[in-house]
């Protein structure tokens, strides 16, 4: 079954390079595009596709298009695809609704892949230069309050699993994790193994460097 997808964007050589992306890739079909954000929630509503790619700055606000999307039609897919990585731009779509936030810098091989993860498996896709200011952003809220689900998607992280990734931060060994949670080694080995699935990094290695970019600009 192909992804049906809607391409809204103000600027019609990005629809246009878009557009000939998914197009060359026979799981996509572009069922529709718009240049606004009234367009773009018409053109949803009336084509109800599986996807929706909004650009966060359009005319009438992306994060207003994706907050009506996202309440209208659960069973479409958000993702924004925008030159911003500002956090006034970032958290908002998140909130509204939107399963991603992708660069448009992301590459053309990859953007369809990227596209499929979200869409088929849930993956919170975000650059990881961005990911990290997420992820700091909960760290510091009340560890009572961090069993939430990121990003809107099935990404949830419990509270023991937030404890592991800060020692895991602050570059702990699997023996000290466990000595100061009160757990086994191999308790400790299940949480990272699980954390490593649920951020879709490569291993224990990929998260420590995850945080450690997190930090270089976090006070």
């Amino acid at each position: 079954m192909t992804v049906r997808t809607v391409i809204a964007d103000d600027h019609a050589p990005t629809r246009s390079d878009i557009r000939e992306i998914l197009d060359g890739d026979p799981r996509f079909e572009v069922c529709g595009e718009a240049e606004d954000a009234p367009g773009a929630v018409r053109a949803a509503l009336r084509e109800r596709p599986r996807l929706c790619l909004l650009d966060v700055r359009m005319p009438g606000s992306g994060v207003a298009a994706a907050w009506e999307i996202s309440a209208r039609l659960p069973q479409t897919t958000v993702v924004m695809l925008t030159i911003s990585e500002s956090d006034s731009d970032l958290f908002p779509a998140l909130r509204a609704g939107a399963a991603a936030y992708l660069l448009k810098d992301t590459d053309r091989d990859r953007l369809p892949l990227a596209l499929l993860d979200v869409v088929e498996h849930g993956t919170a896709a975000l650059p990881r230069r961005l990911l990290t200011r997420v992820f700091a952003d909960y760290r510091d809220r009340d560890p009572r309050r961090r069993d939430v689900r990121l990003l809107d998607s099935e990404l949830r992280l419990t509270s023991r699993e937030w404890q592991v990734l800060d020692r895991l931060r602050d570059e702990r060994s699997t023996a000290q994790i466990a000595h100061e949670l009160s757990l086994t080694p191999g308790t400790v080995r299940s949480h990272v193994m699980s954390l490593v699935h649920k951020l879709g990094v490569g291993g224990r290695r990929e998260l420590v460097e995850l945080f450690a970019d997190g930090d270089a600009g976090h006070a």
